[in-house]
């Protein structure tokens, strides 16, 4: 592996969505399109590492929905179980459960709502975790998604990524929302410009369903891909796609 240089490393991330202690997915984050495809999300975890994942990005749905996280002791049994880094997202909406999960191992704490809502907030905590927070940029209908998904901003990304780029942060999730769960491809054009508008590393998430995406994404100057059903209905193989990056020289 050395000589993937550590800043053009392209990580292909397993989601684990966490809801009522099950692995689970959502279609476009809609809470009554679920379908549970594990009851033991930490066996889920060990699997995809197995398989070659780096990096897992762990979903707290109860969290995202209540804005308090409800998964914190399945999360914490994730991150002792695998030795790779984990994001971790979904009510994290104050510092005493940023610091929770980062003191629990987790590298990673992903903001949402309140960071889009609230700019001085981010500020706050990516200046308290400096290369530790993620910002999470869900976009529907082109414009940034707040609660759950449930409502919006009315505020271009791009105007959104230009006021956090001096931020110490780790990088931006962008998640199409119209896309996600639907196993429709990514939206390539809304990366390509979101890639284009901030100096921050971008993660890309939502509709990322075969091979030939995961190779498009690890083409473009993303820092990695999130991929959640298409690994859970065995559409794409975990392995394959990793391989894939690796024969690009990411």
């Amino acid at each position: 592996m050395g000589s993937h240089s550590a800043a053009n490393r392209f990580y292909v991330i397993p989601a684990i969505d966490l809801l009522d202690g099950h692995c689970v997915r959502l279609q476009r984050g809609d809470y009554s399109q679920k379908t549970v495809y594990n009851d033991d999300p930490v066996s889920v975890a060990r699997r995809w590492v197995e398989a070659g994942a780096e990096r897992l990005h762990l979903v707290d749905l109860d969290g995202a929905r209540s804005g308090h996280p409800r998964n914190l002791a399945l999360i914490e049994a994730i991150v002792a179980a695998v030795k790779v880094p984990c994001q971790v997202g979904g009510g994290v909406r104050d510092e005493v459960v940023a610091a929770r999960l980062l003191a629990a191992g987790v590298r990673h704490v992903v903001l949402g709502s309140r960071a889009i809502r609230e700019p001085q907030w981010l500020t706050a905590m990516a200046e308290r975790f400096p290369g530790q927070v993620l910002l999470a940029l869900d976009i529907k209908q082109g414009r940034p998604a707040v609660h759950g998904w449930t409502a919006t901003v009315g505020l271009e990304p791009t105007e959104l990524l230009a006021r956090i780029d001096p931020l110490p942060l780790a990088g931006v999730v962008v998640t199409a929302i119209d896309r996600d769960g639907m196993l429709s491809g990514p939206a390539f054009d809304q990366l390509a410009a979101t890639v284009q508008a901030t100096r921050h590393p971008v993660i890309a998430s939502g509709g990322v369903s075969s091979v030939e995406d995961v190779r498009r994404l690890a083409e473009m100057p993303l820092a990695g891909c999130i991929i959640g059903k298409a690994l859970y209905e065995g559409r794409l193989s975990l392995s394959d796609a990793i391989k894939t990056v690796h024969q690009l020289g990411r």
